[in-house]
């Protein structure tokens, strides 16, 4: 990591603490090293930067949309956290290819499968892109959820810091059934991405589990489970 790199997360952790509690304990439970996937809720544009800078010095990469590189500001911070552009609503195969490669290196790579924020802070039917990288690379998968990103401006207005809170479930690997070889098929596909989004929802208020919200209609037939106990709610 370059000196610069240190001196811009020092500040930006310095800044979120200024603004916000943060309530990071459970996303410091991540082991000190990867690979593994991070299986994100999208609410806001500060928790990529949140989650990059409070898990250093683990090594970290994310998606992140291509349209951020338009700008010089936001450019400058992909390019020195080494984040995996991204182009929505199409199959990015090199970004794929790039995921793969990180995942190789050891790196923890950030997922948001809604793919966009939510205006509403609850749960978007999930795209199935993470559930593919999932199947083809073995690698522990650690859903982790955080809110309160959004309360600032209020808060602030009160001369208080708002809440941010982060909760991490339980990491699992992801499999296919014994039918697939590699890549599962789109039904398959679609159920694997269900099953690990509904991790996350277990793990938010249930006024943000949204498209996720029924917790009855969850299934676990294709993920293995890690030793860390589930965290009750």
């Amino acid at each position: 990591m370059s000196y610069l790199e240190r001196f811009v997360n020092a500040t930006v952790r310095a800044l979120f603490r200024l603004v916000y509690v943060m309530d990071i304990d459970e996303l410091q439970t991540l082991p000190s090293h990867g690979p593994g996937i991070i299986l994100t809720n999208h609410t806001s544009n500060l928790e990529g930067p949140a989650y990059y800078v409070f898990m250093q010095p683990r090594p970290t990469t994310a998606l992140g949309k291509i349209e951020l590189w338009g700008n010089v500001a936001t450019r400058f911070f992909m390019r020195l956290w080494g984040i995996i552009p991204v182009s929505r609503g199409k199959a990015d195969t090199r970004a794929m290819r790039r995921c793969v490669r990180a995942l190789d290196r050891g790196h923890f790579l950030g997922m948001a499968p809604e793919g966009t924020r939510s205006a509403s802070e609850s749960l978007q039917r999930a795209h199935p892109g993470v559930a593919l990288l999932a199947t083809m690379r073995r690698v522990p998968v650690y859903p982790i959820v955080h809110w309160g990103f959004r309360g600032a401006g209020a808060c602030m207005r009160r001369l208080r810091r708002s809440r941010v809170v982060f909760r991490a479930g339980r990491p699992f690997y992801v499999k296919a059934t014994a039918g697939s070889v590699s890549r599962p098929n789109p039904s398959e596909l679609r159920a694997i991405t269900d099953e690990m989004m509904y991790q996350i929802a277990h793990l938010l208020p249930e006024q943000m589990r949204g498209h996720y919200g029924d917790l009855s209609r969850a299934t676990t037939d294709h993920l293995e489970f890690i030793d860390r106990p589930a965290i009750e709610r």
